[in-house]
């Protein structure tokens, strides 16, 4: 049975029923750094990106094996053609966005996360 307390901590939540822990590392990229744990966008906006990233790089695990098998001779190149495709205009996502998808892509697979450049 599903629990329908109030999720406290980390998202800063009171008395909703949403249920999905987003981590701190995607809390950071919505962060106002001049506000310590007050977010830029609202958390409804922050809650959906989350949806779509960690959806996107649970997608992206499968063409991830795929590459190494196929096309790409390393872990590393995969990681960073993905990154490339990620960081395109028509990708849907932000630059940041991009980078913690690529994150969590490598901690999916249990990759080494190649230096991905500023």
């Amino acid at each position: 049975m599903a629990d329908h307390s109030s999720n406290s901590g980390a998202s800063g939540d009171s008395g909703d029923d949403y249920q999905i822990e987003i981590p701190p590392s995607f809390f950071a990229l919505y962060a106002d750094p001049r506000r310590p744990y007050r977010l830029r966008e609202s958390m409804a906006l922050v809650r959906s990106r989350y949806e779509v990233c960690e959806d996107l790089a649970t997608l992206l695990v499968d063409q991830a094996r795929i590459l190494t098998h196929v096309e790409v001779p390393s872990e590393t190149e995969v990681m960073l053609r993905i990154y490339a495709g990620l960081l395109s205009e028509d990708s849907g996502v932000s630059h940041d966005e991009a980078r913690w998808i690529t994150t969590r892509l490598a901690e999916l697979l249990d990759w080494r996360l190649p230096e991905l450049g500023a």
